[in-house]
């Protein structure tokens, strides 16, 4: 009997690959200023579906030419959990020990961008104790890997679609 390729090992390997992209990438944007550019933090998506894009290449090469729908669907969303863990660790590393700051003036620029849409005080208020409470350790580890797994996993849908190579019945 033949041996079929690894899903969960592909899926570590892109999965951890694509994490560190991630973290350099969010570093670099941190330490430039550009965090609050969301054109440029939309950038972390393509470096997903990159990484998504390998994985499923490369499992599709080590089987044989074949991978089929759900094959490739269930690597990429292993590859986008396993990315959501280790880069909500890193985020929850760099906001706690790195660059405490970095909550405070995302708050202070959330506070600017209300005024200048002309909010009352109240209103601000209001939005800023909310997003204080939603700024907690736990929720915010729980909201990014939740995120980039329903993320990773429409990503997977559209992907697995075009990559996938499915074996003849008859051979």
């Amino acid at each position: 009997m033949e041996e079929k390729a690894s899903t969960a090992r592909t899926a570590l390997k892109y999965g951890i690959l694509t994490s560190v992209a991630i973290m350099v990438f969010t570093t670099i944007l941190n330490v430039s200023g550009q965090s609050q550019n969301k054109w440029l933090a939309m950038l972390s998506y393509v470096i997903m579906i990159v990484g998504i894009v390998m994985a499923m290449k490369e499992f599709r090469e080590t089987n044989k030419g074949f991978m089929t729908y759900g094959e490739g669907l269930g690597l990429g969303s292993l590859v986008s959990g396993i990315l959501g863990f280790f880069a909500s660790m890193f985020a929850m590393v760099y906001i706690k020990f790195i660059d405490p700051t970095i909550m405070t003036q995302t708050l202070d620029k959330a506070r600017a961008d209300m005024e200048a849409q002309g909010l009352d005080d109240a209103q601000i208020d209001r939005f800023m104790e909310a997003s204080q409470k939603f700024s907690s350790p736990g929720f915010m580890f729980g909201a990014g890997v939740f995120g980039y797994l329903f993320m990773g996993f429409i990503f997977s849908l559209i992907i697995a679609a075009i990559i996938r190579r499915e074996k003849p019945v008859f051979e």
